[in-house]
């Protein structure tokens, strides 16, 4: 698998960006990439060092939608916790250039 297709986007919560500043930072990745996969795919993507990673398969919940409130499932995903060497960054997790108001 190529670093493109295995990493879908970053997945931007509160959870997340506190862990971004412990070295954990959290992806929405393929539900077929494996750890192995992951790990190649971030060190090659972001030049960084993977130290752990941790997978989370999330089931696809029912969410009831429309005038008629019909049902619709949502897809599964599969979420990766990265965690990098100490003092390596990710740059799209990095809010240090943020102020808040």
């Amino acid at each position: 698998m190529y670093a493109l297709d295995v990493i879908l986007g970053p997945v931007i919560s509160e959870k997340s960006m506190n862990d971004a500043s412990k070295g954990r930072y959290t992806f929405k990745v393929t539900v077929k990439a494996g750890k192995a996969d992951i790990k190649k795919a971030v060190e090659e993507k972001f030049k960084v060092n993977a130290v752990k990673i941790s997978t989370i398969t999330v089931k696809g919940r029912t969410v009831r939608a429309g005038a008629k409130r019909t049902e619709i499932t949502r897809s599964p995903f599969k979420k990766a916790i990265v965690t990098v060497k100490a003092g390596q960054k990710i740059a799209i997790f990095d809010t240090s250039g943020v102020e808040n108001k």
